[in-house]
């Protein structure tokens, strides 16, 4: 067996967090919503993708954000997200470039890491 891809990540949230996920997810860093399974709908949550990258953010009774496991998404406009980032009021703390490629970290509204690294290398 052959591993061909990764279908898609999946974060927690703390229930009701929807609205908030949306905003983050979808108005900050451009991913379209996709309906949830209907036998999965009543476990809240919800699923963004865009093209071959999916996020599924599912509803955790007991969370806990994760400070250390993170996605990492890859963006053809850095600066233009990190500015959107820090026009919305999060806080970015930056990486060391790692092979040449600038790379920033931010918070989603729950607490859990991301993060974003360019896909040019820096001068």
């Amino acid at each position: 067996m052959m591993i061909v891809a990764l279908h898609h990540v999946q974060l927690a949230m703390p229930a009701g967090g929807e609205e908030k996920a949306r905003a983050f997810y979808g108005k900050l860093m451009g991913l379209t919503e996709r309906p949830k399974p209907e036998m999965l709908q009543n476990r809240g949550g919800c699923w963004f993708e865009d093209g071959p990258v999916r996020v599924h953010l599912g509803v955790e009774s007991d969370f806990r954000p994760a400070r250390k496991a993170h996605p990492g998404f890859q963006v053809s406009q850095f600066a233009a997200l990190l500015d959107k980032f820090g026009d919305a009021g999060h806080n970015i703390t930056y990486g060391e470039p790692i092979d040449d490629l600038a790379r920033f970290f931010v918070d989603d509204p729950f607490g859990n890491r991301v993060e974003i690294v360019a896909m040019e290398k820096s001068l």
